[in-house]
């Protein structure tokens, strides 16, 4: 059982790791909510080293909610491409949408924030803790590892629900304490549980929602993904678009560069079809257009 008496053991552990491990990462120099956002969404499922100086430029090109939701759909797509899973920037172009529609700014309550897409409970608790020092529940790949770590060492199937209330009963309330806050809480977990990822074997294994990452090259997501670069490639063509029989060769002829076998036309169709059905693509006078 995890009483009060563990739980302030718990953070002042937690806050001691928080200084000696501190990653001084430049969406931390910012309490812009946009800014902030857009690296919650991107550190999804991504690396650091790969989203510090992605971020940087992505908010040269589209600096506010408001410069998002007017560029087009293409070129938020073509910005993302190397951050892996499309669908987040498909759902952050419609969220940066419907962000201008009200005036522009993100709003700070949770219900609001996760009835924008693609805002789910814990990117709605990082943009309130980190934009807005307020109270929340972020429980995160590297949160949850700093708990199960140090509360659960020898448990299983640690179930988040189970986790839920002790993240919610160990953030601080607000911001009075400027060593003490939100913000300060969060990051110190982040930086503790990226620590613990890098020198304990497979620390999350023990949560219920652990699952091992399918590879990527070769599977149904890595073609995709090919298909999408391919569609991007021909955006300033002419007539902005391919055909399918051009998309068919050169989805294809990367397919054989990889060493893999060649797509049929009907595996192809399925791609668009799946694509086009999701919003990244449609087919206009024989010609597929982002």
């Amino acid at each position: 059982m995890v009483d009060d008496a563990c739980l302030a053991s718990f953070r002042a552990t937690v806050r001691t790791r928080g200084v000696e491990l501190y990653r001084d990462l430049p969406w931390r120099r910012t309490r812009d909510p946009y800014a902030i956002w857009i690296s919650e969404v991107m550190l999804q499922q991504t690396q650091t080293t790969r989203v510090d100086g992605r971020w940087q430029r992505w908010l040269e090109r589209f600096p506010t909610a408001d410069a998002l939701a007017a560029a087009d759909s293409g070129d938020v797509l073509d910005e993302w491409q190397g951050l892996g899973y499309n669908r987040r920037a498909l759902a952050v172009h419609r969220a940066a949408q419907a962000v201008s529609q009200a005036g522009g700014q993100l709003p700070s309550e949770a219900p609001l924030l996760q009835a924008l897409p693609g805002i789910g409970p814990a990117t709605a608790a990082g943009i309130r803790a980190f934009a807005f020092d307020l109270h929340s529940v972020y429980l995160e790949t590297n949160v949850r590892t700093v708990f199960l770590h140090e509360l659960y060492p020898s448990s299983d199937g640690v179930a988040d629900s189970e986790l839920v209330p002790l993240v919610r009963d160990t953030c601080p309330a607000d911001d009075s304490d400027p060593a003490d806050d939100p913000r300060t809480w969060y990051y110190a977990l982040l930086d503790y549980g990226a620590y613990l990822k890098r020198t304990v074997p497979n620390p999350s294994r023990r949560s219920r929602t652990h699952v091992r990452q399918s590879r990527f090259e070769g599977s149904h997501r890595q073609k995709r993904a090919e298909l999408l670069r391919v569609l991007l490639a021909h955006k300033g063509d002419a007539s902005a678009g391919a055909d399918f029989e051009t998309i068919v060769y050169e989805l294809s002829r990367e397919e054989e560069k990889a060493g893999r076998t060649a797509l049929g036309s009907a595996d192809v169709q399925v791609l668009l079809d799946e694509l086009s059905d999701e919003g990244f693509c449609h087919l206009e006078h024989d010609t597929w257009r982002i």
